[in-house]
C-alpha cells in the first residue's frame, strides 16, 4: 500500500513538473537545416508547426515570406523530411487558418497566441524586437531551443 502512495505521489510531481519543461525543445542537429535556413532567420524548432505546415511550407520556397529560398530539390527534401518528422503534430493548436490552408507562420499557431496574450502590439513594434517571428529578442536561448519562462528578457 505504501509502495502505491509513493508512486501515486511521484506520478504527481512528475505531471507537474512538466509545464517547466515544456517550452524546451531538443533535437538532434541538421546541418542541412543550420546551412540553409539559419543563413537568415533563426532556426526555428520543428514542434512549433504541424507537418502540414512545414509540407506547405517548404512546398513554396519561392515566395518564402516575400523572399525567394529556393533550394535544390534535394537540399528541400531532407529539410522538409526532417521538420515533418518531428513536427508539432495537434500540440500547436489549430493547424489550419479560415480557409484550410495550413497555418505558416509560428506566431499564428493558437498556442503562440495563448502564450503571448499578454504583449502589446506597441512592445512588438519596439526597434529592439521589430516582430512576432524574432523570437531571440525575449527568448534568451531560443537559439538553443529554451523557450522556458525563466529565461525571458523582454527589452525596452
Amino acid at each position: 500500500m505504501k509502495f502505491q502512495a509513493a508512486s501515486s505521489i511521484a506520478a504527481v510531481l512528475a505531471a507537474l513538473a512538466l509545464p517547466a519543461h515544456a517550452d524546451s525543445y531538443k533535437l538532434p542537429r541538421n546541418v542541412i537545416l543550420e546551412e540553409e535556413c539559419g543563413s537568415c532567420h533563426m532556426v526555428f524548432p520543428p514542434q512549433m508547426l504541424h507537418a502540414d505546415s512545414w509540407r506547405a511550407m517548404m512546398g513554396d520556397l519561392a515566395r518564402h515570406f516575400g523572399s525567394d529560398a529556393s533550394l535544390d530539390e534535394q537540399r528541400r527534401i531532407a529539410i522538409t523530411d526532417f521538420l515533418v518528422a518531428h513536427s508539432g503534430g495537434r500540440k500547436t493548436g489549430a493547424t489550419r487558418d479560415a480557409r484550410g490552408k495550413p497555418l505558416l507562420r509560428i506566431s499564428e499557431t493558437e498556442r503562440f497566441i495563448k502564450k503571448h496574450r499578454e504583449i502589446s502590439a506597441a512592445t512588438w513594434q519596439r526597434a529592439s524586437i521589430k516582430s512576432p517571428a524574432n523570437c531571440g529578442a525575449c527568448h534568451t536561448r531560443a537559439a538553443a531551443g529554451d523557450y522556458d519562462d525563466d529565461t525571458i528578457r523582454i527589452p525596452k
